[in-house]
């Protein structure tokens, strides 16, 4: 088992481009897949960018509603075209909001994947959001839910199998 951890220097401080695994092939590569990839696919909502990071055939995702009780989460993606209608909806959303500051870098500032853990050819990554994002009219949007993702490698890619997204991003036993 590896569990690879950036540096607490480089957590939730990503640059546009700022790679907290360079000596990590695998870390690297899931951290582009989940970070960089995704952020730029949102904001360009466009699905096709991402689409290939999925394995299709057994997809699922839930999603825990923002509560720490497993008995709270559900089964809102049961397979991946409903994920993608959800993940279109939601940068659709974004892109009609008039943010007071450019959002690709208050997004990566908000982000934190600094924790894969790699067994073999299956990873399960922690991608944690804790920040605030100033919109023009005074408002602001907070960030604060982490996402379990599960990856698998294939054909020397790693692609994602299937999440629990929406939790609380501070999960203990003290909320359980």
């Amino acid at each position: 088992m590896v569990i690879a951890v950036a540096a607490a220097s480089e957590r939730g401080s990503y640059g546009h481009d700022d790679q907290p695994f360079p000596h990590d092939p695998d870390c690297s590569a899931i951290w582009t897949m989940l970070v960089e990839r995704d952020i730029d696919a949102f904001l360009a909502r466009d699905w096709a960018m991402v689409e290939d990071d999925f394995i299709a055939e057994g997809f699922f995702g839930l999603h825990a509603r923002f509560k720490p009780r497993p008995d709270d989460w559900i089964m809102a993606f049961p397979e991946l075209p409903r994920y993608r209608d959800e993940w279109l909806r939601q940068a659709n959303e974004t892109a009609n909001v008039a943010y007071a500051e450019p959002l690709r870098p208050a997004i990566f500032r908000a982000t934190d994947l600094s924790v894969i853990d790699i067994v073999g050819e299956r990873a399960v990554a922690r991608k944690k959001f804790n920040g605030v994002i100033a919109r023009v009219d005074g408002g602001s949007e907070t960030l604060d839910w982490q996402t379990l993702y599960f990856c698998a490698k294939r054909d020397d890619a790693w692609k994602i199998t299937s999440f629990v997204g929406y939790l609380p991003r501070l999960l203990g036993e003290d909320n359980l």
